[in-house]
This record gives C-alpha cells, sequence and structure tokens, in this order.
C-alpha cells in the first residue's frame, strides 16, 4: 500500500504529460516544442501553472492570460492517471507486471481523451503501444496467450466494424489488439463489459431522440478502455462469478 501511495506522485506527473500528448497528436505537433501554451490565446504556461491538479484549482479553471475556461479533461486525465498507476503498483506490487499494467492504463487513458476530443484514435499511439505490450507481457509470462488474446479481439471487433461500419471504426479493432495483448484469458471480459458500458449512452440518446439517435456518433475508446481496467483489476473474480451463476 505505501508503494502505490507513493506512486500516484508519478502517475499524476504523467497524467500531465498525456494531456500534452491528447492535444498535440491529434494536429501532428511537437509533443517537446514549443512549451505548455494556452489553447485559446496562446499564453506560455510558467512552471506553477503546469502543477497537476493544484495549479487548476489555484487558477479556477481558468487561463491567467484570457480567463478562458480550461478543460475539465486535464485534471480529469491527472487525476485517473495518478490512480490508474498506484492501483497498478497495489495490485502486482513491484514487479515488472506492475510497470507493464501501468503503462497500458496510460496508454488507455490516452487513447480515450484523444476519441472524447477529437473522435479518432491516433496510429501514432495506439499502434506503438500495442506492439510494446505484446512483447512486454510475452517477456515477463512468456505464452502464445497474449497473441492468441490480441488476434482474437481485433478479429471480433473487426466483424462488428464490418457489420455496423457507422457504430465502429479501425481503431476500435487496433485498440482491442492492445487490450487483449495485455489482458489474454480475461480479454472477452473485458471486451464485454465494454460493450455493455457503451449501452448505457446509446440507450439514453435513443430514449430521447428516437430514430434520429442512430445518426450520433458516440466514442467508443472509452468504454472499451473502462472494460479492459475493470478486466484488469478485477477480470478472473468476475469472470468466475459469472460462471458461477451457472453451476
Amino acid at each position: 500500500m505505501t508503494f502505490a501511495a507513493l506512486a500516484l506522485a508519478p502517475g499524476l506527473a504523467l497524467g500531465s504529460f498525456l494531456n500534452v500528448v491528447a492535444a498535440r497528436v491529434p494536429l501532428r505537433r511537437s509533443l517537446v516544442s514549443p512549451g505548455s501554451a494556452c489553447m485559446s490565446c496562446g499564453h506560455e504556461l510558467s512552471w506553477w501553472e503546469n502543477v497537476p491538479l493544484l495549479s487548476y484549482a489555484a487558477l479556477r479553471g481558468r487561463c491567467r492570460s484570457c480567463s478562458a475556461p480550461i478543460s475539465l479533461r486535464y485534471p480529469a486525465v491527472e487525476l485517473v492517471s495518478a490512480l490508474l498507476v498506484g492501483g497498478s503498483v497495489w495490485k502486482f506490487g513491484l514487479h515488472p507486471e506492475a510497470l507493464v499494467a501501468s503503462f497500458f492504463c496510460l496508454v488507455l487513458v490516452a487513447l480515450s481523451a484523444t476519441d472524447l476530443e477529437h473522435r479518432i484514435i491516433p496510429n501514432r499511439i495506439v499502434l506503438p503501444a500495442a506492439a510494446t505490450v505484446l512483447v512486454a507481457q510475452t517477456a515477463v509470462k512468456p505464452s502464445p496467450e497474449w497473441a492468441i488474446a490480441a488476434l482474437g479481439a481485433s478479429g471480433v471487433l473487426f466483424l462488428f466494424a464490418l457489420a455496423y461500419p457507422g457504430g465502429m471504426g479501425m481503431g476500435d479493432v487496433k485498440l482491442a489488439f492492445l487490450i487483449g495483448a495485455l489482458l489474454g484469458t480475461t480479454t472477452p471480459t473485458g471486451l464485454m463489459l465494454g460493450l455493455f458500458l457503451a449501452l448505457l449512452p446509446s440507450a439514453v440518446l435513443l430514449a430521447r431522440y428516437g430514430a434520429k439517435a442512430r445518426k450520433a456518433k458516440i466514442p467508443f475508446a472509452p468504454f472499451l478502455a473502462a472494460g479492459a481496467v475493470i478486466a484488469l483489476f478485477a477480470g478472473h473474480a468476475i469472470t468466475h462469478a459469472y460462471l458461477g451463476l451457472f453451476n
């Protein structure tokens, strides 16, 4: 528990970096230069305006220069990143699995933020991450399980994308490969949880707008990511509980 608490600080810092990734990668801008600045007026942020969570609170969610509102995405990404890194250390301890799980969770946060804001899952993030996770998982726990799960998950979502091209894209297929590479045998649980979570806003939209709701595009990555995170931390328990219903 102590190490998990200590992991929160670097998790916050990494979350701050993920905000840069989510903002700049879809625009094909450098992650290094120029420095962080207000997206509205271009005001370059000083160091104290870049402190995770605290700066947002101190600035009351507005730019110091032009008073433009700062998106809640920034503190949300920082907080969620810290909790997931801390949770990975708590779950797996001081083991390489914790490092792989933390990397996996951080990538999911970045992809979710990007999909929510820009409606895309950038190849420049998901493809290198998927390859890295597959290689790392295979190195830490040698088994064909990870490759089989990755191919199986992406194959299933590829079929969904062919059947419902308006509701799912190839970015989701690549994300499924990443999820399978990390989750292995609990991949079906993660995907089913993601699909179930995605049904909730879909049902709300359908109830509110009727047939017009079919034209609304819902970013799918955050739901897949949420299902994958739940499966990462409790996938085996959920699977066993589900199967126990039939015994």
